[in-house]
């Protein structure tokens, strides 16, 4: 037998082993909220961005938002959530986007839909004190533009974009 016909049939068996397991491992649904917090200074909007790290222990630019508890709507939570993570007290103006995706944990595949939420600032200071969780490390306020690359999830800065185009922003 050739090398690279070994190679081949132990990465499909390989790859069939993978795909079992993750259909075995059970699914759990789960949903959040949180947005993009703006404040405009000198006719210029910033965005409030919390830093966390990931599983890769390197940092990564985030929008603000947690899980929905109790008997909070998805906008109550995205102000919630705003304030625990930057200490920014924001107003719901709109609601930008939900978006959902799927990941698998060391014993869960995870189903997760976030609503995301266009707040105004309107009190508060910028601080990380307040997370509960304390995933947040770092909170900044980042030029709107910027934050668009800065973001590193695509579809947060989607959801950065459509805040943009909401707001009028060149």
């Amino acid at each position: 037998m050739s090398m690279s016909a070994h190679s081949s049939r132990t990465y499909s068996r390989t790859a069939r082993v993978r795909r079992r397991r993750r259909r075995a491992l059970p699914l759990v649904e789960e949903t959040s909220a949180g947005g993009v917090v703006v404040d405009v200074v000198n006719h210029r909007p910033y965005v409030a961005l919390i830093a966390r790290e990931n599983r890769f222990r390197r940092i990564e630019w985030c929008l603000p938002k947690g899980h929905i508890e109790g008997t909070e709507t998805a906008a109550q939570t995205a102000e919630r959530e705003v304030w625990e993570e930057t200490g920014i007290d924001g107003r719901v103006l709109a609601h930008l986007a939900s978006i959902d995706y799927t990941f698998t944990s060391p014993h869960n595949r995870i189903h997760k839909v976030v609503h995301h939420f266009l707040l105004e600032a309107v009190g508060g200071e910028l601080t990380v004190d307040g997370d509960p969780d304390h995933e947040a490390l770092d909170a900044a306020w980042i030029p709107l533009n910027t934050s668009l690359t800065l973001l590193a999830y695509s579809n947060e800065r989607r959801v950065a974009h459509k805040a943009r185009e909401l707001l009028q922003v060149r």
